[in-house]
């Protein structure tokens, strides 16, 4: 499960399909596609954390996202274009059809700097559902950053110890905005053995105030040959904006053969607003199963409570269960 730095550098790095090298450079092509069903067991339609721009009209069937990421490859330099299409990119993207659009250097085998759009360094989940082992998002998913825009520079001091600072816009900037504020963030990242400590200071949107500061630490262990526990801690506050937000969520997961795995992720999450603090948990339980080398099932069974109004698509609800059952193919 150490795939947390899947939005890193190396988006690439998805099970590939094809693959031409010759004096030319390195092109490589690999992608996802999700489609699901969802019910739940309240009156009225919604499911929390489907990630579509609309959770609470989630019913039936639905679509997640087609997603085909083209690389190049030549000396030290590469591009690559990360294409997202559907209500699932619709919510993430910043820029259309855009899920990542970036040019990377190796100054050396250690050194790299990254410019353009790239998702987040923050969080435990990520867009793709195929990185994902829940099909459904947290809430820490949700209220942190999808993607970035600006410069990074990564440093691999060793095998086991990476450096990252970033330079960006405010993360909810949109190509279309402008960054006529100056709304920027300063971004670092510490890593060591697959344990990742997340920094972002700056402002969030054109108009917000610039105090903001986000903390994230992601990681996991291997408890055993087969169980593994993820861990994903935020906070975020402005003084100056009167808001932020705190969370943990744990990802329990066993592995009961190559095909088959149960897992568990237990959130509590709290958002603050005018000094007023809002709390919700949310439970899900998963089974992932793998059909195919390329195909994977997954089923969602989660539970929501807040007294404080804040369940995503059942705001006047104290409490919801859903079921979610999704396909997911990559190539």
């Amino acid at each position: 499960m150490k795939k947390i730095i899947f939005t890193l550098l190396l988006t690439s790095s998805l099970i590939v399909i094809g693959q031409e090298k010759d004096d030319k450079g390195t092109f490589t092509l690999s992608g996802t596609v999700d489609v699901y069903g969802t019910t739940n067991f309240t009156s009225g339609s919604g499911t929390p954390g489907i990630l579509i721009a609309n959770p609470e009209n989630a019913n039936a069937f639905g679509l997640g996202f087609a997603n085909t990421i083209f690389a190049y490859e030549k000396g030290k330099a590469g591009v690559v274009a990360d294409l997202a299409f559907g209500p699932r990119a619709d919510d993430a993207n910043l820029a259309g059809a855009i899920n990542q659009l970036y040019v990377y250097y190796n100054l050396s085998d250690k050194v790299t700097i990254t410019a353009g759009q790239f998702n987040t360094f923050l969080g435990y989940e990520v867009i793709s559902p195929s990185a994902n082992f829940h099909y459904t998002v947290s809430y820490l998913f949700n209220a942190g950053p999808f993607s970035h825009t600006g410069v990074k520079l990564n440093y691999a001091a060793s095998e086991d110890l990476s450096f990252m600072l970033a330079v960006t816009n405010a993360h909810a900037l949109t190509s279309a905005d402008g960054n006529f504020a100056d709304a920027t963030q300063l971004g670092a990242q510490i890593g060591y053995k697959g344990q990742y400590l997340n920094f972002i200071s700056g402002a969030i949107d054109a108009t917000s105030a610039k105090d903001w500061l986000f903390l994230d630490y992601t990681g996991g262990f291997d408890l055993s040959d087969t169980f593994y526990l993820g861990i994903n801690g935020a906070y975020a506050n402005s003084s100056d904006d009167d808001a932020g937000y705190k969370g943990v969520a744990l990802y329990l997961q066993n592995k009961f053969s190559d095909k088959f795995a149960l897992g568990l992720r237990p959130e509590f999450f709290t958002s603050t607003s005018g000094g007023v603090d809002s709390n919700v948990s949310a439970f899900t339980l998963t089974s992932n199963v793998s059909l195919t080398e390329n195909l994977k099932f997954i089923t969602d069974l989660r539970f929501d409570s807040s007294k404080d109004g804040i369940i995503e698509a059942f705001p006047m609800k104290d409490n919801t269960s859903t079921l979610t059952l999704a396909a997911v193919y990559s190539f």
